[in-house]
Formats: structure tokens, sequence, C-alpha cells
């Protein structure tokens, strides 16, 4: 992996995420200061750090779950500081998919039921199951559809959460910490899937993740330390 040239020309694709000078307080601590980067379509990018770092910080803001208090972050092209409480629900819904470490899955329904609830929930009557039926192949487990999740192994419910999180077609999928609850070995298996899923359909995929095995499997790594941009490096 090399640095970044910041002086080389832009990317042709289209900018999905662009954010400057963002920074988050909490009381009188900064959680992040100044940061500033881009990522553009279909790109595989890790955000690492240690703990207490800044990263997750900066993925609830990337997610519109939280708001920074100074800076710019554009979502798609929309600048976000100006979206009601009400838009950022429906933009969120509309083009992010959320993964998580801990799964967040309906217990009592199976990995199919699961997949379809966010469909319902955003009011897609037709090709549901279908819709469905076809993620859940697209990350390997088209044995495993009516399984309840009690019968799933971890990395196996981890598949499932990503299926969730494509659910209603999300262009932008963010991930935190999607490999901390598994071994080594899944832990491949789910990163092969964000792989496919970046190269294949061109979704775009930031994760979140202190692993360093990420690194060489990502296009490009965005470091935090401190709540400051550390570097940024792309995987030749």
């Amino acid at each position: 992996m090399t640095a970044l040239n910041q002086d080389a020309p832009a990317e042709q694709s289209r900018e999905v995420i662009g954010v400057t000078g963002l920074g988050k307080r909490f009381g009188p601590v900064a959680a992040l200061q100044d940061v500033s980067f881009c990522v553009h379509e279909g790109e595989f990018v890790a955000v690492m750090g240690p703990s207490g770092s800044g990263k997750t910080t900066l993925l609830n803001i990337l997610s519109l779950l939280d708001t920074p208090t100074e800076g710019s972050y554009r979502l798609d092209g929309i600048e976000t500081a100006h979206l009601s409480e009400k838009e950022q629900v429906i933009i969120r819904r509309e083009k992010i998919g959320l993964v998580f470490q801990q799964f967040h899955l309906i217990p009592y329904l199976n990995a199919v039921e699961n997949v379809m609830l966010p469909m319902t929930v955003a009011g897609l009557a037709h090709d549901k199951r279908p819709r469905a039926d076809e993620l859940l192949d697209l990350v390997g487990l088209e044995r495993r559809k009516h399984h309840q999740l009690s019968e799933l192994s971890g990395g196996e419910q981890q598949r499932v959460a990503i299926a969730v999180a494509l659910a209603n077609h999300p262009p932008l999928l963010l991930a935190d910490e999607p490999t901390g609850e598994v071994d080594t070995v899944t832990a491949q298996l789910i990163y092969d899937t964000f792989r496919h899923l970046t190269s294949e359909m061109g979704i775009t995929t930031i994760i979140v993740s202190h692993d360093p095995s990420i690194a060489k499997q990502v296009d490009r790594v965005v470091a935090i330390r401190d709540g400051m941009l550390a570097s940024e490096t792309v995987r030749q």
C-alpha cells in the first residue's frame, strides 16, 4: 500500500460521500476534529483506528444517526446539514444499508423473514420474497433461508444481516466492526461478500474496523487517530 496522492486528478466516478472539516464535540471533549475525505461510487473503504479514536462516531454521522457540530457532510450530493429529521429517516431508509457487530436481527423470525422485514416497513407490497431469496443466495445462504437464527452460526447470522441491509437497494453500505464476533475464517467469508458487492454490483462500502487484516481487502484505508484523520492509503 502507498500513500494516497492528494494532488492526483479526481476520479471520474460519482462522489457518494464527501466530508469537509467535520467535527463532533461531546461537551468539552472533541471526538472528531477537522476530518475531510471523500468516497466515490463503487469504492470499498475501511475506516481504521484504535478504540476511542472516533471511528464509530464518524460512522454514526455518515449513517445520519448523529449530526456533526461543525463542518460539512454531503451524501450523494445532498448537504445533510439542511435535512429535517423526517428527511434524514427517508434518506437513511432509501440510500444507506447498515450492518452492525451485534447483527440486530429479530430472533423469532427466520432468515428470509428477517430480510423481508425492512421491505415491509418501507411499504413494498410486491416482490418481497423473490428479493429476499435473491439476497440470501447472494450471501451464500441459499440452503439456510428457512432456518431460525438459533440454528445459524454467528457468521451466517452476520450474512443474514448483510442481506437485510441490502433489502431496499441502498447504494451505500456502512458496516461497524462486522467481523468482531466471528472467527478468522468466517471473517474472510464476510470480507469476500463485501468485495463481491462492491466489485460486481457497484455498491459503495465503508467498514469501520480495528482488524489489521482488512487493510489487504479494501481499495483504500482511512486511518483515524485521536479524532483526526491520520492518513489515507490506497491498495495497489
